[in-house]
């Protein structure tokens, strides 16, 4: 991946500042690597997730320090690709008459405090609507190469971030309140929600297609092998594959954020079209 200039991203870095206090976070059996697999992309309020108690976070001694220059070049490289969300959707946003308000990208480590309750690292990159902001824990990339068999590079970390976008560009458009609103309604079994549920994600998805797609035509970010990286990390995360890790077998009627074999069809498709229009994943999903 081909680094620019751009910067001013709109992120708190909160890397070094002594982190959050502890809290209550899930447990429920399946142990941390599979919840940060579930959680890797997460759409709509994660509070739920957050608060529901089962696996105590150990906290952090609340003392500061100061970021190794690795750790800093990282913050540089979230900074850069946060802004080139901006610049994005922005664009995109205008070319259908409407204004886009770009997310803040929480950098932590250990936890932090969000709308949606604490945030720890185990749990994996998510983005809040509560407070609009996406929370990413950098050494989550580290979990997903090592025990999930993903080959992270640079544009990973891109693919991971845009795809967190797509839920606030969802949010922006309505879909996470319509989403929320079916949920709370009770109207729907647990089966039909997971529907609705992977059809947000392979939706959210899409948008990291599209923004994949519109940023290399601006900015010529893309090296051999970036796509490849992004489809390898989405992949990693599908339903099929964590549920084959966690227990041996798939339950199809289980799945809440797509097969690894829809992630990639839908991240190609934002990809190839560049067009927000083409994403509608509820109608082609929920027939």
């Amino acid at each position: 991946m081909k680094w620019t200039d751009d910067r001013g991203g709109n992120v708190d870095d909160r890397r070094g500042s002594g982190g959050g206090s502890g809290g209550m976070i899930v447990g429920g059996g399946l142990g941390t690597l599979i919840i940060a697999a579930i959680v890797f992309f997460l759409g709509g309020d994660p509070s739920g997730i957050l608060n529901s108690g089962g696996m105590q976070s150990s906290g952090n001694s609340g003392e500061q320090r100061e970021l190794t220059a690795d750790e800093k070049q990282v913050g540089e490289m979230v900074d850069m690709m946060a802004k080139w969300n901006i610049l994005t959707w922005d664009q995109i946003f205008k070319e259908n008459g409407m204004t886009y308000s770009a997310p803040q990208v929480v950098l932590f480590e250990n936890t932090t405090s969000s709308a949606c309750g604490t945030a720890q690292s185990a749990m994996g990159p998510f983005y809040c609507p509560a407070d609009q902001k996406v929370y990413m824990d950098m050494s989550f990339f580290g979990e997903l190469q090592q025990k999930f068999g993903a080959k992270v590079t640079e544009f990973t970390v891109a693919y991971v971030l845009a795809h967190e976008v797509g839920h606030h560009v969802q949010t922006l458009l309505g879909t996470t309140q319509k989403v929320d609103a079916l949920r709370r309604s009770g109207r729907y079994s647990e089966e039909q929600m997971n529907r609705v549920s992977v059809a947000t994600e392979l939706q959210a998805d899409f948008y990291a297609g599209v923004w994949a797609k519109r940023t290399n035509d601006s900015k010529h970010i893309l090296e051999p092998g970036d796509i490849e990286s992004a489809i390898d990390a989405a992949e990693a995360v599908g339903d099929d594959n964590i549920q084959k890790r966690a227990q041996g077998y798939v339950n199809q009627e289980s799945f809440t954020h797509g097969s690894s074999a829809q992630r990639k069809e839908w991240f190609m498709k934002g990809y190839n079209t560049g067009d927000i229009r083409q994403g509608d994943t509820f109608n082609q999903l929920l027939k």
